[in-house]
């Protein structure tokens, strides 16, 4: 029996090393922006950036330390592509009215 069991969490545990490692060999590591590199993609001021973050609108950043700050590359991909779809409902900015017609 302890051969048996022995047998079978060898066995699960390769296949998830296997699924891992295939993961890790996809994706690999998760690269990091800092906001000079972030404000070079993004065709906004750094204040704008800071009150989207904020509200929502745009992904967090991370803090790696307790004075630098990364946001991850994926993530804002992600982003530019949500915000690449059309919304006819996305508003021109703020205190602007719809237009008549």
């Amino acid at each position: 029996m302890i051969t048996a069991k022995g047998v079978e969490a060898e066995t699960d545990g390769s296949a998830a090393a296997a699924v891992a490692g295939g993961d890790a060999a996809k994706s690999g590591p998760r690269r990091m922006l800092n906001e000079k590199q972030v404000l070079e993609i993004i065709p906004v001021g750094r204040t704008t950036l800071y009150r989207m973050e904020k509200s929502g609108r745009f992904p967090k950043s991370t803090y790696i330390s307790p004075n630098r700050r990364v946001w991850f590359e994926d993530e804002i991909i992600a982003w530019q592509n949500a915000v690449d779809e059309f919304n006819p409902h996305r508003a021109r900015g703020k205190g602007r009215r719809a237009r008549a017609g």
